[in-house]
């Protein structure tokens, strides 16, 4: 794959979106390790990267298991390589399925995304790029934890 196949990649539903600095790295690296997914139960390969406010490349890939409820997603694995690389929030973010192509997070993976976000964070989707209130509107934050609180 030329570095113009990761801007003209196929998207889960149709053509590609144009894809914006840094979003070429990103599918690159999420496309790499896609490839490294264990999903020996359901065959559906995903690899998640993104780009932290310090500069680093996190990624993460799905981890399957025979108890299904405990399979991890890919953005876990990210998740877990921002937080084990020093911590920060998330400024860019791309997620890809075994052939490639871009596809959207799970609602509970949108909720994990939403509390590491950085201000002005942004996704590529497979309908282009979108915020975080694109990404999930009104999402749960500790803010809500705390209005919430028997006083």
């Amino acid at each position: 794959m030329t570095s113009d196949d990761a801007l003209s990649g196929p998207v889960a539903g149709g053509p590609a979106p144009a894809a914006p600095e840094p979003f070429p790295s990103l599918l690159a690296a999420a496309r790499a390790v896609a490839e490294r997914a264990y999903a020996p139960y359901s065959g559906y390969r995903v690899g998640a990267a993104a780009l932290a406010d310090d500069g680093r490349t996190v990624a993460g890939c799905n981890v399957e298991n025979a108890g299904y409820g405990v399979t991890l997603c890919a953005e876990c694995g990210l998740i877990s390589d921002l937080v084990a690389g020093g911590g920060g929030r998330i400024t860019h973010f791309v997620c890809v399925n075994g052939p490639g192509e871009v596809i959207m997070p799970c609602g509970r993976c949108r909720q994990l995304l939403a509390e590491h976000a950085a201000a002005g964070f942004t996704i590529l989707t497979p309908a282009g790029t979108r915020d975080l209130e694109g990404l999930l509107p009104q999402s749960f934050a500790a803010a809500d934890i705390d209005a919430g609180r028997d006083r």
